[in-house]
């Protein structure tokens, strides 16, 4: 027998233990290894496997995503677009709908940051998607639209605030900065305010969830839509009905584009894919959206200047666009879960492919 320095990190066995492996050696390996009594056959270490089909499974993992990336889409755009609502009102003197608007702004911004952090888990997440730049990546825009539209908005609403508290912030030699910096601040964030709206439908169709992707034409103008009818609605629940012209504006265009580009991406889904947007409970919040935005948008036309139903038709656009968010990201969610809204489009397209005499690439072979 050989020994090494090692030996002696061994621990020491017991005259048993020794005598019954010195047996086992003596008694040969094939009788050991065929499963004699003197207990050294190998044993299942795992319990044998048992194999199942694979239909009717997941074809595509959905995000885990909840309602605070819902509410960060909806406070996304209704930051957005009051943004270029207060940059319109600082342009032409309306300085009640300039206040209301910005202030709308960077609250809508500060509950949206907040929402998209909490999904996130912990804040340095965000800061770790600042390190770099990637023009391919929705999601990497859309943190530098995030972060340089706050600064914007943010210095705008602070002159804001500033202002209305009669210079009681302790601000010190900065206020004259501050309010310097207002301007250009404002209308900064209303050059990005049109970003903010859209990327987020730009994000959501950028991956591999049927509902979403099929949507990917069509989903950015829903979402800028629903954004103005959104800003418009808020700015005529905060502002005074003879400078809140903009607004009525701004949300009747909002509704226009949000239901044509609404029924305009239905009509150019497969039915598979269409299915989550007009069935359980992301179809009635869609449907919701689309009677709430055309009775706001009546509202707006007919009222709009009599203060009750300017708040009523504003609160019916804000809600529809709450709605319109929610909906489309449930949506999506659900049509992962069912492999069917996987399975029967790509099934449709290979025919379609096949029938027009392409059969030479990697999604269609000869058969």
């Amino acid at each position: 027998m050989t020994t090494s320095e090692f030996d002696s990190y061994r621990p020491e066995e017991s005259g048993r233990a020794f005598g019954r492996r010195r047996d086992r050696r003596r008694r040969g390996g094939r009788r050991g290894r065929g499963g004699g009594a003197d207990g050294s056959r190998e044993m299942t270490m795992v319990e044998d496997p048992q194999f199942s089909s694979y239909y009717g499974r997941q074809v595509v993992k959905a995000p885990p995503w909840g309602h605070e990336i819902g509410a960060y889409l909806f406070l996304g755009g209704l930051a957005g677009g009051s943004a270029l609502l207060a940059a319109g009102a600082q342009l032409t003197g309306r300085t009640r709908l300039r206040r209301s608007a910005r202030l709308t702004a960077a609250t809508a911004l500060a509950g949206g940051t907040v929402a998209l952090i909490a999904d996130l888990g912990r804040p340095e997440r965000f800061l770790y998607m600042l390190r770099t730049v990637k023009v391919t990546s929705p999601m990497s825009l859309g943190t530098w639209i995030l972060s340089g539209f706050g600064a914007g908005a943010g210095v705008a609403a602070a002159a804001e605030a500033d202002r209305v508290t009669g210079g009681r912030l302790p601000l010190g030699p900065l206020r004259r900065l501050l309010h310097a910096a207002e301007g250009p601040a404002g209308l900064g964030a209303a050059v990005l305010g049109a970003p903010l709206a859209s990327y987020t439908g730009v994000l959501l169709s950028n991956t591999a969830i049927p509902t979403w992707y099929a949507s990917r034409h069509h989903l950015p103008y829903v979402f800028v839509g629903s954004a103005g009818l959104a800003s418009g609605g808020a700015a005529m629940i905060t502002s005074p009905v003879r400078e809140a012209g903009p607004g009525r504006v701004l949300a009747c265009l909002g509704v226009v584009v949000d239901v044509v580009a609404m029924e305009r991406m239905k009509a150019s889904m497969h039915p598979m894919e269409l299915e989550p947007l007009e069935e359980g409970a992301p179809g009635t919040m869609v449907k919701w959206a689309e009677r709430l935005a055309i009775a706001g948008g009546v509202g707006t036309v007919l009222g709009g200047r009599w203060r009750p139903t300017a708040v009523l038709s504003g609160l019916a656009l804000v809600t529809a666009s709450a709605l319109t968010r929610f909906g489309v990201l449930d949506a999506g969610l659900d049509s992962a879960k069912d492999p069917k809204h996987t399975i029967e489009p790509q099934k449709a397209r290979l025919a379609a492919r096949r029938a027009a005499g392409i059969t030479g690439d990697s999604i269609t072979t000869v058969g």
